[in-house]
């Protein structure tokens, strides 16, 4: 598979349409997410980079095609290395079995996408 396969950025515009018309319809539920997401995400003890790489690997074990995308571009974002992110879905495929071996290359050609754009 190339580098530049469009998966990560095709499923996120897919979903952001979609997801558009139902935050207008349930505004609360995605404003209560969203602070959710900050407080988990925001800063700790663990730096964002490694949240991210945490989220990407639990992307691969729910099988979430809109996680991988959202979560490869913040790990792109946050300076994760290709080696990093190959770990990482290294996890999720043990922890994950056969599945992993489908949804760990989603992840990492999304990633892959996210970091050309960074590097590029």
């Amino acid at each position: 598979m190339g580098h530049d396969t469009g998966y990560g950025k095709a499923v996120a515009e897919e979903l952001s349409a979609l997801g558009r018309e139902l935050r207008e319809a349930i505004p609360e539920v995605y404003q209560g997410y969203a602070r959710l997401a900050r407080a988990c995400m925001g800063p700790g003890v663990l730096d964002a980079k490694t949240k991210e790489l945490i989220a990407l690997a639990i992307a691969v074990s729910k099988e979430c095609d809109g996680c991988i995308a959202a979560h490869a571009r913040n790990a792109a974002r946050h300076h994760a290395s290709e080696q990093e992110v190959a770990e990482a879905i290294g996890v999720a495929i043990l922890m994950n079995g056969g599945p992993g071996t489908v949804y760990g290359p989603r992840a990492f050609a999304a990633f892959r996408e996210y970091l050309a754009d960074r590097d590029g």
